[in-house]
């Protein structure tokens, strides 16, 4: 993966991610790995925002979690960081109160390839926030 490049994920590939509730990944499978570029192990522990990448406006993220922490369903678009720094665009939900113990509740994400159409116009947004 060349520094800056994108990665286009298949139709068949679908991220799948778990975090509790501070965002910190208990959960990644294959797809997840392969198309970040971590290991199992490098994900991990580690706060989900490992792959936020820089082009995306903290004006969404703060979309997403209030959505989210409100216990409502959160769907959007998402440009995300490789390890070797390339990109990536996924069409991602993020489910609330997942695995919930001792009252704290954690996220479920599932992402999947959007169309060329759906991303031109995230980027024409994401250009108009902050």
């Amino acid at each position: 993966n060349v520094m800056g490049s994108e990665y286009v994920l298949e139709d068949t590939d679908f991220l799948v991610s778990q975090t509790d509730e501070k965002g910190i990944i208990l959960f990644a499978n294959d797809d997840f790995c392969k198309i970040a570029g971590y290991t199992i192990d490098d994900l991990i522990g580690k706060p989900h925002s490992i792959v936020r990448h820089p082009d995306m406006p903290k004006a969404a993220f703060k979309n997403l979690w209030d959505t989210v922490k409100s216990g409502k369903i959160w769907t959007g678009y998402v440009k995300n960081a490789t390890k070797s720094g390339g990109f990536y665009w996924v069409y991602a939900t993020v489910y609330p109160n997942v695995g919930c113990e001792n009252g704290k509740c954690g996220y479920l994400s599932c992402r999947r390839k959007p169309s060329r159409e759906e991303i031109a116009e995230a980027e024409r947004l994401y250009k108009t926030m902050s």
